[in-house]
């Protein structure tokens, strides 16, 4: 494996540990998956899973918050969270002798305390971040577009909920919810890097090994997409946008490969069809095209800003290029591929990429594909299997969303 060691190991209670081991560097990352998000809560809940991750970081029955903040200062760690519509991910950098110390730390933190008044100002942050992302064109077209795609379907879910939604959670509802989700059998603690796996085993077990498992099973439905177009309103923007949805490869989907690269050659940052027609010659401020690869669904999005006068030009023109995806030749292809070996390598050859490919991999499809394997089958993708692809997911049923000024 590139010279680098993998392991795996399966506690009693069910959590999975992944770890893959490289004497050449100075650090390892380690990380906590845990298979809950947006697309797990019900209407009640929207927003816990995101509000929950920031309370890991506000106390345990051992620590306070402050005693969190000054540890992961003293071991000089480059901790922090995420939350989507899938996973909640607590991750950490540190020096290789510095691994059991975080990984006590990030153990003790998957055990909040929930103190209600931490649970109080952390709320505020919460709505204040609510906010600020509101005020976001881009991020307030995303969010409405996506619960109008998927029509009920848990996949359009919001991860920052409401401020309403996110106003109404009580501690012990966010308590239930993590009752419910975070079962040590649906989480995986991964780690690479330079570290001793035997002690890393040992402590997993040491800190975790009594969390209580339970069943916490995802019922995951397929969408299939429907022609649709939503105009949205919003005060105060000197520029629209648009949007385009469609149903595309999930994350279990062996046409991820094809369709990203497809994605690449429509709408990459540079060098794309989308590029050289709408940012190139300044119809646009920017555009572009990607897969979002999701449990047991998937999107394939394309998207532009530009002036309001512009909207229904640079709209037709996205249209047709997205609706013509086979309009490409084989030196667009090769760049293509290029670029996202490029990026996955890239990516994967530092300690905290390498950990978060390692950790998605399992929680979506249950293996770990080595990455010199990984970026052969990119390589290895032709014309045909793009076309083989579009037979499957065809790109043709688009969501149109736009928004405009109110």
């Amino acid at each position: 494996m590139n010279g680098k060691e993998f392991k795996t190991q399966r506690l009693g209670n069910g959590l999975m540990l992944l770890g893959e081991l490289d004497t050449a560097v100075k650090s390892a990352s380690l990380g906590f998956f845990v298979r809950t998000g947006a697309r797990d809560e019900t209407g009640k809940e929207s927003g816990v899973s995101h509000f929950l991750e920031h309370m890991m970081f506000k106390g345990t029955e051992k620590r306070s918050s402050m005693d969190i903040t000054y540890q992961l200062g003293n071991i000089g760690a480059q901790a922090n969270a995420f939350t989507t519509e899938e996973n909640t991910v607590y991750y950490a950098a540190v020096l290789s002798e510095y691994v059991p110390a975080m990984q006590e730390l990030l153990c003790d933190m998957l055990r909040p305390a929930l103190d209600h008044k931490e649970f109080d100002m952390e709320k505020k942050v919460i709505l204040e971040e609510i906010a600020l992302y509101e005020d976001k064109p881009h991020f307030y077209l995303f969010e409405h577009a996506l619960i109008d795609f998927f029509s009920g379907h848990p996949a359009g879910n919001s991860v920052l909920g409401t401020s309403a939604s996110v106003a109404a959670i009580s501690r012990d509802e966010m308590k239930a919810y993590f009752d419910r989700r975070y079962a040590p059998g649906n989480m995986v603690l991964v780690a690479s890097g330079n570290y001793d796996w035997a002690r890393f085993v040992a402590d997993a077990e040491k800190y975790c090994g009594a969390w209580q498992d339970f069943d916490a099973t995802r019922l995951v439905s397929p969408y299939v997409a429907k022609e649709m177009y939503r105009e949205y309103r919003k005060k105060d923007i000197k520029q629209v946008h648009v949007l385009f949805m469609t149903d595309a490869a999930a994350a279990q989907d062996e046409e991820r490969y094809p369709l990203t690269i497809l994605s690449m050659i429509l709408g990459d940052g540079s060098g794309s069809k989308i590029y050289w027609e709408l940012v190139d010659p300044g119809l646009v401020e920017s555009a572009g095209a990607e897969c979002d690869e999701r449990d047991g669904t998937g999107l394939f999005v394309a998207s532009a800003s530009m002036e309001p006068e512009k909207i229904d030009e640079v709209s037709d023109i996205l249209r047709r290029i997205i609706s013509q995806p086979l309009n490409f030749d084989a030196a667009d292809l090769e760049r293509a591929k290029t670029k996202l070996a490029a990026k996955i390598v890239l990516g994967g050859e530092l300690p905290m990429g390498r950990m978060m490919a390692l950790g998605t991999e399992w929680q979506y499809r249950g293996k770990v594909t080595p990455l010199s394997e990984v970026a052969a089958k990119v390589r290895a993708v032709t014309r045909q299997d793009i076309e083989t692809a579009l037979e499957r997911f065809p790109l043709s049923e688009w969501g149109e969303f736009r928004l405009l000024p109110a």
